[in-house]
């Protein structure tokens, strides 16, 4: 028998600005990109030319059964220099969230998607102080703008991940390792989300507004060694709590989910012996979507959106099971009294993935990178049904 979600569950599919729309050449990815000895395999260029195409992308996540389509607004196009506000570029957003509604899409919006302008990156960036008022500047100009056609609002995509990589692995712009920077971004990243959540709801329209964070099922190896079990939690502290615990007050938090991470007692393990590994690199792991809404309810009490969850893949019949299992889990988490507000596939196309280039393949649609002609994948089908029914089906 198939097992029913909640009435008014929520179905939706995400991209952002940067891995779909193309050319965003005023931001600090781009240049990343393009530096000389760049850790990124390729360039994003045209993407997936989403700028230009978006209402077929649009009727085609309404037509597969979806009631709501993430995007983020790209802040270098709309603030291409410090205090240059593009009217043009803000137009361009408030007709994707006017195409949304008329597609009967909730738009849901986020304000930063990994992405941030040249000229702020090259002021200091995270780690300087003045990049709080930078972003709520862009958030007041942006929300004035369209807010009143925003259903759903996430301040800052994966704060965690952008705070870490670029300042303590080196993988992401600025590809600094300096613990003090990192701390710092953490500390900015912290407080422009409760800037843009005060300044959001200031503003035009009346909606929801959370943080969304990359979360990971963090497990002791073994489970009942104290070391381990202690490691583990110090390691998930920095990863997930410090960002966490600035939520209060917030509408939701939006739980991004695509693995596990195994501690020992010396730190970070690999993957498990005999486990599929995908292409970016961790275990084919679909469980670890249940463990993270369940403890980003027990830390926060908020209302849990998945903001994301997917899988990278080639082989579609995968993508299917992996999403199966995953919706299980989030169907478990609802009967434990969980109040889980919706579920957002990463992603609706096949995109840049960012240093990965086009390699890992996320989508439902794939999309021809020599005509951008957009192609439905049967997980896109099987997935629409299912929000379709607002049910998952046992066979």
């Amino acid at each position: 028998m198939a097992r029913r979600f909640p009435e008014g569950f929520r179905w939706g599919t995400a991209t952002a600005a940067h891995q779909v729309e193309g050319n965003n050449v005023n931001n600090d990815w781009w240049e990343w990109e393009h530096r000389e000895g760049s850790v990124c395999v390729e360039p994003s260029g045209d993407a997936c030319d989403q700028y230009h195409r978006y209402p077929e992308d649009l009727r085609l996540a309404a037509a597969l059964g979806f009631d709501n389509y993430r995007f983020s607004v790209e802040w270098s196009r709309v603030e291409p220099e410090e205090g240059h506000f593009s009217r043009a570029a803000l137009d361009h957003y408030r007709r994707v969230c006017a195409e949304c509604l008329a597609n009967g899409l909730e738009p849901v919006v986020t304000f930063h998607h990994f992405t941030t302008p040249r000229w702020a990156a090259a002021d200091g960036g995270w780690a300087d102080p003045r990049i709080v008022d930078r972003f709520g500047r862009f958030c007041e100009r942006t929300v004035a703008h369209l807010g009143d056609l925003i259903g759903r609002a996430c301040t800052i995509n994966e704060p965690n991940v952008v705070a870490y990589v670029g300042y303590q692995v080196g993988a992401f712009p600025p590809g600094t390792i300096d613990g003090d920077l990192w701390l710092a971004a953490v500390e900015h990243f912290n407080r422009a989300h409760r800037r843009a959540v005060e300044v959001l709801r200031a503003g035009r329209g009346d909606f929801p507004v959370g943080l969304t964070l990359s979360m990971s099922d963090y497990q002791a190896v073994p489970a009942d060694d104290p070391d381990a079990q202690r490691t583990r939690d110090t390691i998930r502290r920095f990863a997930e709590d410090l960002h966490l615990e600035h939520t209060a007050g917030d509408d939701f938090i939006g739980v991004q989910t695509y693995s596990r991470t195994r501690v020992g007692p010396e730190g970070q393990l690999g993957p498990e012996e005999g486990v599929v590994v995908l292409p970016m690199g961790y275990e084919y792991y679909p469980e670890a979507l249940a463990a993270t809404i369940r403890r980003a309810a027990e830390v926060t009490g908020l209302p849990v959106l998945v903001t994301e969850n997917g899988i990278g893949t080639d082989d579609d019949a995968a993508r299917i099971a992996y999403v199966r299992t995953a919706l299980e889990g989030v169907l478990d988490c609802i009967d434990e009294g969980i109040e889980v507000l919706g579920y957002t596939y990463w992603s609706l196309l096949d995109n840049f993935e960012w240093a990965f280039g086009y390699g890992p393949r996320f989508g439902i649609v794939d999309v021809d990178r020599t005509t951008q002609e957009r192609r439905v994948k049967a997980s896109g089908d099987w997935l629409g049904g299912v929000a379709r029914a607002n049910a998952l089906p046992d066979d």
